[in-house]
């Protein structure tokens, strides 16, 4: 059905405006970074990915990178990770799949949203 994602920068409390990341089909899911890009932008006011919009997302394998290392810099931090790679699988594509990232200098999670 449809992807979207929301950063939030927990060192700032703030979301995590102007951070870029992609959105890579990954068949079979891989450590190389290969795949076909299906989006790619930076996030906007409020933390979120508008360039995911109507992004079709059918069964398989997923890589959403952000490039927390460029935030960082751009923000006068030297954080620890250069970039977050968060790797999933759609077995349902009816369904709405969000993927956020909560960030800060020296970590990062993120879960299964909705």
């Amino acid at each position: 059905m449809s992807i979207s994602t929301h950063v939030l920068d927990t060192a700032t409390g703030t979301p995590a405006v102007g951070l870029a990341y992609s959105l890579v089909r990954a068949d079979p899911c891989s450590c190389d970074g290969s795949g076909a890009v299906l989006a790619a932008g930076v996030t906007d006011d409020d933390g979120r990915g508008p360039d995911l919009s109507g992004v079709a997302v059918p069964a398989g394998i997923y890589r959403m990178t952000f490039d927390t290392g460029g935030y960082q810099r751009t923000r006068g931090v030297d954080g620890f990770y250069p970039e977050a790679v968060v790797c999933f699988e759609v077995t349902d594509p009816a369904a709405h799949h969000h993927v956020p990232l909560i960030l800060s200098p020296f970590g990062y999670s993120t879960y299964r949203g909705s």
